[in-house]
């Protein structure tokens, strides 16, 4: 069977899209036909794809697939493979009942080279926007061991624990970074329509204003009359960083910077070891071999100076010592982290004490967080009320001294 990209309309008038698998083009209209769709537009996979390299999909950043789907996705083939059904059988149900338009496509084109005899780990190799290295391991170690629905249910536990750290994180600052945007939102009002209409009335007056009048004056000029070049620098300064960060060097510099920020930097490696155990522990309890789970565990860190303490590890494995020694040399891992892991390597229970690690420091983020919200909300209203104060006050005392202008 061929893959094929549809357009058309349904009994209610409206378009429809999707990708279904099918002997040929007019097998599949007449299928379509027979559900209540009329077709305006069929093209095979490798056509469609040719069309949507050549088109700007703005829509398709829209329809990325989240972790949270293919966590769910993944404990569904799971359930399927448990319960006896084979793979071909589990993936074609699977697809049925997919919405996601991006992972049904996936899956479709997996399920038809498992059916030509591809292993699912290679089959899903050939899709690594949506499914990541360390996934495509997972499964390969649970075909090689024939443990693929037990390795796929811990997989799926895995992602859905990584999900719910990062929300975690992204919620918690949400607010702060809202409160930021519209205090910022609010400055700017203030400084391009409220301070020039209010400091218009002291063009009248012969009398030197408060060096803090002159100063927003000042800049609510700069504001309104060249908020173009101030827009022009901000953007060529975030182009500028973003070509920066994306050097080598520049990278090293700034995750070096991002270790030292005080408060944050203990949030990130917080969050960094409990990611590092967690995969880990994973990969390892499920047969992958460890040179093999610490590449892969190394490339989720996201920090490089983390990234080169670890590749140092793995390197120390290779020559025949233990993963806990160079970590604890580097400094960059908590003490409690090395100890626990030398003594998982002594004991022979390394996937456990790993597990631990991640249990333990997701708690701490949790408390971490919290801490770290409870003082940003009340410190970033302090300081937008103070920067109200400041323009408030500039515009207030020079109106309370008028009489003096006026004589």
């Amino acid at each position: 069977m061929a893959v094929f990209a549809y357009k058309g309309v349904n009994s209610s008038g409206r378009k429809v899209k999707g990708v279904l698998d099918a002997d040929n083009a007019r097998a599949l209209r007449s299928s379509l036909r027979r559900d209540g769709v009329m077709v305006t537009e069929i093209l095979e996979e490798a056509e469609a794809a040719k069309k949507t390299a050549r088109e700007i999909d703005i829509a398709r950043y829209f329809r990325r697939v989240s972790s949270f789907d293919i966590a769910v996705t993944t404990r569904q083939l799971a359930v399927l493979l448990r319960a006896g059904i084979p793979l071909v059988e589990a993936l074609s149900a699977l697809i049925d009942q997919l919405e996601q338009p991006e992972l049904k496509k996936a899956f479709t084109q997996t399920r038809d080279k498992v059916n030509e005899g591809i292993a699912l780990a290679d089959a899903l190799r050939e899709h690594p926007t949506i499914f990541s290295t360390l996934y495509v391991n997972m499964v390969a170690a649970g075909e090689a061991s024939g443990t693929l629905e037990l390795i796929l249910g811990r997989l799926a536990e895995f992602l859905d624990n990584q999900a719910r750290l990062k929300g975690k994180v992204t919620g918690a600052l949400a607010y702060p970074a809202f409160m930021v945007l519209m205090g910022g939102g609010i400055m700017i009002v203030m400084m391009t329509v409220v301070v020039p209409k209010v400091t218009a009335i002291f063009q009248d007056f012969q009398h030197a204003l408060p060096w803090y009048t002159n100063v927003l004056i000042f800049a609510s000029d700069v504001f309104t009359g060249y908020w173009w070049l101030l827009l022009m620098i901000a953007l060529g300064g975030g182009f500028g960083f973003k070509h920066w960060i994306g050097t080598e060097e520049g990278r090293r510099r700034w995750d070096l910077f991002t270790l030292r920020i005080p408060l944050f930097s203990s949030l990130m490696v917080m969050v960094a070891v409990s990611r590092f155990a967690r995969t880990l522990s994973t990969l390892l309890a499920s047969g992958v071999p460890v040179l093999t789970a610490m590449d892969i565990t190394k490339g989720i860190l996201g920090n490089t100076e983390l990234m080169r303490v670890v590749e140092e590890a793995r390197a120390a494995v290779r020559e025949g010592e233990s993963i806990a020694k160079p970590l604890r040399e580097s400094k960059r891992f908590p003490p409690i982290v090395t100890h626990m892991i030398a003594i998982g390597e002594r004991s022979g229970q390394l996937e456990e004490m790993l597990e631990h690690v991640a249990v333990a420091y997701d708690e701490q983020v949790d408390m971490k967080v919290q801490a770290l919200t409870s003082l940003l909300e009340p410190l970033i209203i302090v300081i937008m009320g103070g920067m109200s104060g400041s323009v408030a006050f500039a515009i207030l005392m020079p109106l309370l001294q008028i009489n003096d202008f006026v004589q």
